[in-house]
């Protein structure tokens, strides 16, 4: 029997890529994916993913860190191209993403743009640096962090909920072109989430008690919640997987 058909959630071997692993659920999917068995090449902004690293290194994993502002377009092609001249990266995690919370007559096109450059621009090219070479050998998997927002509009976030049902868009339309060269091409939606992006929501009381009500779990997620998910779509039990939006909400979309 293969190793994938003994262990369909075995990631030993395997090299993955993920963007904004410093806190909160890119810190959760890396090390989830750690204990998986996959090495990790962790993609973020300078100084931020420290700890994320040494929880790696302790479970035994190679880990590289590439620092990388994923607004920046032109320096995600020199280093996507640098880290795939020199390693085959199996696996891309897009998690890389800031929410603005505004009256949307207030927002300005500054605030409107750092939004989609970092959670839309660079999640698209960075799936196509590394798509590229996936496509090229025949295998890969692309799993990126969407949001209850692909599919709802939110209050008073309209950026973040345009990139995030452009990321669902992204993810269905690479899923149908690379799905014939075996890549795969997911998201995950995250409902509720305990993360920094929610802070403002836990503090309002009404607010929080309203969401709670919703949700039949009775309880805001936690990153490891998301980190399960991102595990089973990265892996080859999901390789007849393409082209899905896997909401994890504790039910919310349930309601």
């Amino acid at each position: 029997m293969s190793a994938a058909a003994s262990s369909p959630f075995d990631l030993s071997g395997r090299l993955a890529a993920v963007t904004g692993a410093g806190r909160g659920l890119g810190q959760a999917v890396a090390v989830g994916l750690a204990e998986a068995g996959a090495d990790l090449v962790l993609i973020g902004l300078p100084g931020s993913q420290t700890e994320t690293e040494k929880e790696i290194r302790d479970l035994g994993r190679d880990v590289e860190v590439i620092d990388l502002d994923v607004s920046d377009h032109d320096a995600i092609a020199r280093v996507s191209a640098e880290l795939t001249s020199r390693r085959q990266v199996d696996i891309l995690v897009n998690n890389a993403g800031i929410i603005d919370r505004e009256d949307t007559v207030d927002v300005t096109p500054e605030a409107w743009n750092k939004v989609v450059d970092i959670n839309l621009s660079g999640l698209f090219f960075l799936s196509q640096h590394f798509g590229r070479q996936m496509v090229e050998r025949g295998s890969g998997k692309i799993v990126s962090v969407a949001s209850l927002l692909a599919f709802q509009g939110g209050i008073r976030v309209v950026s973040y909920a345009a990139s995030k049902h452009g990321v669902a868009g992204i993810t269905k339309a690479l899923a149908n072109e690379w799905g014939q060269y075996g890549v795969q091409v997911n998201a995950i939606a995250p409902g509720y989430m305990a993360t920094d992006n929610t802070t403002a929501l836990r503090a309002d009381e009404d607010r929080s008690r309203a969401i709670l009500d919703r949700i039949p779990a009775g309880r805001w997620g936690t990153a490891r919640d998301v980190a399960g998910a991102a595990v089973f779509l990265a892996s080859p039990a999901a390789d007849y997987v393409n082209g899905h939006v896997l909401v994890v909400d504790g039910g919310w979309m349930a309601r």
